[in-house]
């Protein structure tokens, strides 16, 4: 992998979980906007289906997100990013798994408390999802690193 060792580098990884978790549920806030402002314009059936259409705006949303800046806004926000195996940023069809992977966990409980354990204890703070694709979260302040390979 090309990513920074946390054993050398570990400023990229310093407090990366928290932002995470901070990230997500600024995130979250922002897709539970987005839903409330769609639901007058399906002459408010969708209030009925409200969870589905929050689940569908939040694909939508990370998977752009991600796609076009490796990054959601809420991640902007805390200054992280996910980067795949090789270090570069997420193109579409990377953002589109990660999102994928990350819908997967949240439909099956068990496997999101597995991430979060692993978001906590691992020394990338990568979740299952992370993983299985070869992504990382990495502080993105830290602009060095693109010139690293």
């Amino acid at each position: 992998m090309n990513l920074p060792d946390p054993a050398t580098q570990p400023e990229f990884y310093k407090d990366v979980a928290t932002k995470r978790l901070f990230a997500w549920v600024i995130d979250t806030i922002i897709i539970i906007i987005i839903s409330l402002l769609i639901v007058p314009f399906t002459a408010f059936i969708a209030i009925f289906f409200f969870i589905g259409l929050v689940a569908l705006v939040s694909f939508i949303y990370r998977t752009i997100t991600l796609a076009t800046g490796s990054a959601t806004w809420g991640m902007r926000f805390m200054t992280i990013e996910i980067r795949d195996k090789s270090g570069a940023q997420l193109d579409l069809s990377g953002a589109f798994l990660h999102t994928l992977g990350y819908t997967i966990s949240w439909a099956i409980a068990p496997l999101q408390l597995i991430s979060i354990i692993l978001m906590a204890t691992s020394d990338r703070s990568q979740g299952l999802t992370d993983l299985v694709i070869g992504t990382t979260a990495i502080n993105r302040q830290e602009r060095s690193y693109d010139n690293l390979y």
